[in-house]
């Protein structure tokens, strides 16, 4: 007698649901990766509109990116032991129900705290994307066309984030750019709920170091207040050193504590995949040039140009549009052709050309030509970067440490963008003071704080290339597998370590 559970599903039905499973988890990533950017093309419409002081303003766009990435090692974790699906749902769940909360705050502090909660329902879906796609798609050539997707929505949200963001301030109102969030976000829910299969959790003690991840957390949120508040302070003022020292105590704690227990957060084995560590360290470096041509992007068209919120959305339009050129199978073919190394390295070199060109564009400066191509160029550096860093992260990584490693390759991005931020509007701000100092007009000064920023931030690019080209070893059939493309046996030679 033939059971019902012996009966397998037809190849076509398979590829369906995974093709939709697929759809299921781009599209709650793109969602999660927009709000950490839809947010700030209506930063000046929110100041006015709540009375927001100046000094906190950051944390309506930091409160979400430090729960983000502060929560991304716990919700990693919880996925391995307790199942992906289940921790992906819950993610999406808090995630729609916190954007509503966030588009009907009737105050900066209800806007701030729900940003927070937005914040840890994008840790727990985004923390196992990663391992959802690679459990969906074991074949090399499919999981290379599936992470190409899953680079594209994870760089071209940010600004898609902007211009839709752009779009629904000026039409509608600040609240809409998270009210849009309650449709898409049921939607993705009853989407994934019908195709995700659930993974089996890890056998053994199911033991959860919510500790660790309070440590970690608070850890990266004093940081960043030390960094914001050395903006308006000396560094060496109380304001900035108590919370400062504070971060390092936290920070102490929690490696002690994850030395010390059975069942970390963080396990120290991850330390010892060398690629996951090395590729991680490179992003978050790399980011500061992505967040900063963000983050005063907006600002240096609003006050430089005059645009307004819809202007400056369609101003990132191309630099959305290369990537995803890039994304269609270019990059992964490119990849193939010349190592993910070698791809990475010109990626990294024309994110730092992209941003040296904004340091260096005159305050008066139009759109075309200079901004426009410099954002295609900037698209063609994110294009080309992303997957190999990617590819190499998850090299490595065991079965039974997916979620983990998926969520280290997050929390290298976010985490490192709040911090990245703050520091970036720390130096502009010092430096619009040193030229207000020096008589300069206001715009002139503002403006120059925001170009100060930008050489800034091409300084962190190329540490990010130096780190690439000295720590991330080339692999070649690794690399080939990845990309779809099995290297011939004779040329399997093995790498010295």
């Amino acid at each position: 007698m033939i059971m019902k559970d012996d009966i397998k599903p037809a190849p076509e039905t398979t590829s369906r649901r995974r093709r939709l499973a697929l759809l299921a988890v781009l599209l709650g990533q793109f969602m999660l990766i927009l709000d950490a950017t839809v947010v700030n093309v209506a930063l000046p419409v929110i100041q006015s509109s709540l009375h927001l002081p100046g000094a906190r303003l950051t944390w309506v766009t930091n409160a979400y990116l430090i729960a983000f990435g502060g929560l991304l090692l716990l919700f990693g974790r919880l996925g391995d032991l307790f199942g992906r699906r289940r921790t992906f749902l819950l993610g999406l769940a808090v995630f729609t129900a916190a954007s509503v909360a966030c588009g009907l705050a009737p105050s900066a502090a209800v806007l701030i705290v729900a940003r927070f909660v937005q914040g840890i329902g994008a840790a727990a879906a985004s923390s196992v994307v990663l391992a959802i796609i690679a459990t969906e798609f074991p074949a090399p050539a499919e999981r290379a066309r599936a992470m190409s997707g899953y680079v594209f929505v994870s760089v071209s949200g940010g600004s898609a984030g902007l211009m839709l963001g752009g779009i629904l301030t000026q039409t509608l109102g600040w609240h809409w750019i998270f009210l849009i969030n309650l449709p898409v976000g049921l939607a993705t829910i009853w989407l994934a709920r019908t195709v995700l299969r659930e993974t089996p959790g890890a056998p053994g003690e199911r033991t959860v170091d919510v500790l660790g991840s309070v440590l970690v957390t608070g850890s990266a949120m004093t940081l960043i207040y030390a960094l914001v508040e050395a903006g308006h302070h000396r560094w060496t003022d109380a304001a900035v050193v108590v919370p400062g020292v504070a971060a390092l105590l936290l920070l102490a704690g929690f490696l002690a504590l994850e030395a010390r227990i059975a069942n970390p957060i963080f396990p120290f084995r991850m330390f010892q995949i060398r690629s996951l560590m090395a590729s991680s360290l490179v992003r978050g470096f790399m980011v500061m040039g992505m967040y900063g041509a963000f983050f005063f992007g907006v600002l240096d068209m609003s006050r430089g140009l005059g645009f307004g919120p819809l202007r400056i959305g369609l101003a990132f339009l191309p630099m959305t549009v290369t990537v995803a050129i890039l994304s269609s199978g270019i990059s992964a073919r490119l990849m193939a052709r010349v190592g993910p190394r070698g791809l990475l390295a010109g990626g990294l070199a024309a994110m730092a050309l992209a941003m040296f060109s904004f340091a260096e564009l005159p305050l008066t400066a139009l759109y075309f030509p200079g901004r426009f191509l410099t954002y295609v160029l900037l698209g063609l550096g994110a294009g080309t970067s992303f997957l190999p860093l990617l590819t190499i992260a998850m090299s490595d990584v065991p079965g039974r440490d997916a979620g983990l490693g998926s969520a280290i390759v997050n929390l290298s991005m976010q985490l490192a963008a709040a911090v990245n931020l703050a520091i970036l509007a720390t130096v502009a701000s010092a430096r619009t003071d040193v030229l207000l100092a020096e008589h300069a007009e206001p715009l002139v000064a503002l403006l120059g704080g925001y170009r100060y920023a930008y050489g800034v931030a091409v300084f962190g690019v190329l540490v990010a290339l130096a780190l690439a080209l000295t720590t991330l070893q080339a692999r070649p059939r690794r690399v080939a597998e990845a990309a779809g493309h099995p290297e011939p046996e004779r040329r399997r030679v093995p790498m010295a370590h």
